[in-house]
């Protein structure tokens, strides 16, 4: 399916029901895309994710309703599926600057109108990319689930987390003292990051991992394979994360809309990381974006 269509679709599904009890999960399955894909491109070619840019309509269409309405403030709340007055008045308050009573008085609003997507798309022939079918790949690492609204903040500090925890004595280059790090320096854990969207209500998998080499699997460490499939895998050259956040945007912006020949085909990405050579802040620094891709018929 065209990608810059099924954003457009999204915007449609949300509009059409914002007096429904909808979740960002509903939302993908009416496109037909994975979740963690419709959120990550949602968010790069709009500014918003898929639960705040709902929010914001319910919010402003509330609004309207108090203005041009004599319905109860109770009544409008539960009619934009919030579970009680009190959490209604506080979002409303926190988006608007002024209470729902404020804004039945004569309180200015903050507009919110449906978000028209137009892209420009320029550019996305000359990525850094190939097209590169693999066998399959096993990988071991440290899971945890995100939801999709916060990871971008929460994800850095889970690094910080297993880097504290587990990885700093071997990554000074001290012999390993537990199972855990013997598995970090085994299996290069760190080289890879791994999302993986195949949970619900807007959740998903987040793997800190390296090629699984075989042995011992420590409590609370998984091994995940990917079954052998085709990727798009970008380059990106220059210190990170500013590097991997551009190019990331490229994709989303530029090389999937309209693209002629490939589409998303899967619920995974790929981050992978040089841990042999240079500092990630260097600007010759090394990593990719891997995307699972399938041609277009």
């Amino acid at each position: 399916m065209e990608w810059l269509d099924s954003v457009r679709r999204s915007i449609d599904f949300i509009e059409k029901h914002l007096e429904d009890d909808i979740t960002i999960s509903d939302v993908a399955k009416h496109v037909s895309i994975s979740l963690y894909f419709l959120e990550r491109g949602f968010s790069v070619m709009t500014g918003y994710s898929i639960g705040e840019y709902l929010r914001n309509r319910r919010l402003y269409q509330a609004a309207l309703d108090l203005q041009k309405s004599k319905e109860k403030i109770i009544d409008i709340a539960y009619k934009y599926c919030y579970d009680t007055p009190e959490s209604f008045t506080k979002a409303f308050s926190r988006f608007h600057g002024t209470t729902p009573k404020e804004v039945r008085e004569g309180a200015k609003i903050n507009v919110f109108l449906p978000l028209i997507i137009n892209i420009n798309i320029s550019g996305g022939k000359q990525m850094d990319y190939k097209i590169a079918p693999m066998f399959p790949i096993k990988l071991i690492g440290f899971q945890k689930i995100f939801d999709t609204e916060t990871s971008y903040k929460k994800i850095p500090k889970f690094w910080d987390e297993i880097c504290e925890k587990y990885a700093n004595n071997v990554y000074l280059g001290k012999e390993p003292t537990n199972p855990y790090e013997k598995a970090i320096i085994d299996n290069c854990i760190g080289e890879y990051a791994i999302c993986i969207d195949d949970l619900e209500d807007g959740k998903f998998r987040y793997l800190i991992a390296g090629r699984y080499a075989g042995g011992e699997v420590p409590e609370g460490m998984i091994v995940y394979e990917f079954p052998r499939m085709t990727w798009a895998i970008f380059d990106c050259i220059g210190p990170n994360p500013q590097t991997l956040q551009s190019v990331n945007t490229r994709i989303f912006k530029e090389w999937l809309p309209g693209n002629p020949d490939y589409e998303i085909d899967g619920n995974a990405t790929v981050e992978w990381y040089d841990c042999i050579n240079g500092e990630m802040t260097a600007p010759d620094y090394h990593s990719a974006i891997w995307i699972p891709v399938k041609e277009k018929r």
